[in-house]
């Protein structure tokens, strides 16, 4: 925080300069700001970023994020209000002392609140890029934080013990990247955007692995778009996975979750393998409210 004893722009200033950048809530962007500096030349330099485009979350050095404050560098992708509905879901999967993976962490913010809602969980996060990792390890302390491209990043001790799967993919068409707000595009990495010709090439990869890496009856959980539901769903399908779509109204979000069989990959429960209930054009859709949950299991998103 500033120094009172030190002269500075009066707020009105600040969400003036600010306001004539472009920034819509520009009175409340100042007083985080003004409250983030600690001298009057640091306030200078985060005023003039934020005036330049870099995300306020990089101004400041931490996103809200259901409740918590997670800390973001530079580069370092930005987590989605519409994800907390994706940890949300995670939470309620998870039983008791479960093993749980948040893959693709980025600043680990998923990872975060998992560890801090439920003590009793086994948390690992693992993300390629490395400025993403040094962030989730200061978000995730006392947790494992790997570096890899995707499975190759966790230990082998993992496989058959995850019980809850949380796979934030970028799953944005990679022709849709120039359409993106700079914000996204300019000062995010890549990486943490693009998700290949039609948005799924992780969500592909993902799935298809999955099971190596499940429990008996663990959980994959993916962000996708509403447009991408039917194409994930058949890709949960060929990776084995039985499945059903959530969707939350309030935060416009959409997941796939997907279940592995009783008995594992390759293991033998004495029935057919699992199919997906869904039509051949379309997935078995729960829609959720605020406070309205539904774990129904028949056989069987994320945009910026």
């Amino acid at each position: 925080m500033t120094s009172p004893s030190t002269p500075l722009l009066a707020l009105p200033e600040l969400a003036a300069r600010l306001r004539a950048a472009g920034c819509v809530f520009a009175e409340q962007e100042a007083a985080l700001i003004a409250d983030a500096a600690r001298t009057p030349e640091e306030l200078a330099v985060l005023v003039e970023r934020r005036c330049a485009g870099s995300p306020l979350e990089h101004v400041l050095g931490w996103a809200k994020f259901c409740g918590l404050r997670v800390r973001v560098g530079e580069g370092v992708f930005v987590p989605r209000p519409r994800s907390e509905f994706l940890v949300r879901e995670a939470l309620a999967l998870a039983g008791p002392g479960a093993v749980v993976v948040d893959l693709c962490c980025g600043s680990g913010a998923l990872g975060a609140v998992l560890a801090a809602e439920r003590p009793d969980l086994i948390v690992h996060a693992a993300d390629i890029d490395a400025a993403s990792v040094v962030c989730a390890r200061r978000n995730l302390p006392g947790h494992p934080v790997h570096r890899g491209d995707l499975y190759d990043a966790l230990p082998d001790e993992l496989r058959g013990r995850i019980q809850v799967l949380v796979a934030n993919v970028p799953y944005v068409p990679t022709h849709e990247i120039p359409l993106l707000p700079p914000e996204a595009r300019v000062h995010e990495a890549r990486q943490a955007l693009d998700g290949g010709p039609d948005g799924l090439d992780l969500v592909r990869r993902v799935a298809a692995d999955a099971g190596t890496w499940l429990a008996p009856g663990g959980r994959l959980l993916v962000e996708v778009s509403v447009r991408q539901i039917e194409a994930a769903v058949r890709i949960f399908a060929a990776g084995g996975l039985s499945c059903r779509v959530r969707t939350c109204a309030e935060w416009d979000a959409t997941v796939v979750v997907g279940r592995q069989g009783a008995a594992g990959r390759g293991g033998s429960s004495g029935r057919s393998p699992a199919r997906p209930a869904h039509s051949p054009d379309g997935g078995s859709i729960t829609h959720s409210g605020p406070g309205k949950t539904s774990d129904s299991w028949p056989s069987a998103k994320r945009t910026t």
